[in-house]
């Protein structure tokens, strides 16, 4: 299916429109220069409800019309930066899967602390931070879907999801801490639309990896529907803790017609063996724990938000579409991005060659080790 067409989105995702010039928040944007952050900050800067926007990030982003500061969040002088504000958005996350996971988590982990300490002592009332669905865990016996009160099952096996755990912690904290501050956390879907996670690499993959008695449930969320949700956010059109994603979901065999990918099916012990190994020597990204979240449902029902008002204008069959547009091309095995040349190999011989060929490499490596 084609996605809608850029300016039927806009119209579809606009506001509605207040005078210019009207009183309104104040918004500071913490990784406003790519990303997400960018594509927020653009949003509020051309809404008629938002006053000014404070950009913050390390660099200067593209945007002219937002007022910069640059600076890392963990650096406690951000307090003074965020001093006129009312509302502050945090989005400067580390989750890139190539990124040391001690040096992820201290900044993760570290940013989020400094934030909302700086955001009390600036008098701010509002913080909105952004995690993931992931949150909730993936577990065959969640329910279908979710609602936004379910308990935060998950471990931090996954890449990532032990500091967005530690970052939920630290939102629940906040309030007793700094009495007067609100902190509204999102949750997104798989989040599609320029972004590298080990769920949009599963889709790079020259088959798809199915876990035998596994039923996954696919859910997605376009960042245009994130930085609307946002907006309902900062605009306090709606607080508490916001799931949000494409309504429904599409099962294993939906996916894998709409894609024209095959499957490759493998048993548990299998599949989870292999990814650990693989990850243990290095060889992949993505620990074991990323499998779970393709194997069990942790679909959404997004309630809060609807409630409010709020519709996600995207499709799970268009954010489909959207990121095998965006991964065409790419070549994935276990998680790992392959080089052209195996790439080659991989798409010739499927994926059952190309995991026989990484077990190969986890042999050699262990020959290796007894030899030194």
């Amino acid at each position: 299916m084609s996605s809608p067409d850029p300016q039927v989105r806009a119209a579809r995702n606009q506001s509605t429109p207040s005078a210019r010039g009207a009183r309104g928040p104040v918004v500071a944007v913490t990784g406003a220069a790519s990303g997400i952050g960018a594509l927020l900050t653009e949003r509020l800067v051309a809404s008629d409800e938002v006053k000014q926007v404070i950009a913050i990030d390390e660099r200067r982003g593209e945007c002219a019309a937002a007022q910069w500061h640059i600076l890392d969040v963990r650096d406690p002088a951000i307090a003074e930066k965020l001093r006129g504000a009312d509302v502050v958005v945090h989005l400067a996350l580390d989750l890139d899967l190539e990124t040391d996971a001690a040096a992820r988590t201290a900044y993760n982990v570290r940013g989020t602390q400094t934030v909302l300490t700086a955001a009390a002592a600036a008098g701010i009332h509002r913080v909105v931070l952004c995690t993931s669905a992931m949150v909730y865990g993936a577990l065959d016996d969640n329910e279908l879907p979710l609602s936004e009160d379910a308990e935060l099952r998950a471990t931090a096996e996954a890449t990532g999801v032990g500091d967005l755990l530690e970052i939920e912690r630290l939102a629940r904290r906040a309030p007793r801490a700094h009495p007067g501050l609100n902190v509204t956390v999102v949750r997104p879907a798989v989040l599609v639309g320029g972004t590298d996670t080990a769920l949009t690499r599963y889709f790079e993959s020259p088959r798809l990896l199915v876990v035998a008695g596994s039923r996954p449930a696919w859910q997605f969320c376009h960042v245009e529907d994130l930085c609307s949700a946002l907006e309902y956010a900062v605009l306090e059109k709606v607080e508490g803790e916001l799931a949000v994603g494409c309504d429904g979901w599409l099962e294993q065999e939906e996916v894998e017609e709409l894609s024209g990918i095959r499957r490759m099916e493998l048993p548990s012990a299998v599949a989870l063996g292999a990814a650990a190994r693989l990850h243990r020597i290095g060889l992949t990204p993505s620990p074991a724990g990323d499998l779970a979240y393709t194997m069990y449902p942790w679909v959404i029902s997004g309630s809060r938000l609807h409630e409010a008002g709020w519709r996600p204008q995207w499709t799970n069959e268009e954010v489909l579409a959207e990121l095998l547009e965006e991964v065409s091309g790419r070549h994935t095995v276990a998680g790992r991005r392959l080089g052209r040349k195996d790439a080659t190999a991989a798409g010739a011989a499927g994926a059952t060659v190309a995991l026989l060929g990484a077990a190969a490499v986890v042999r050699r490596a262990r020959k290796a080790r007894r030899r030194i």
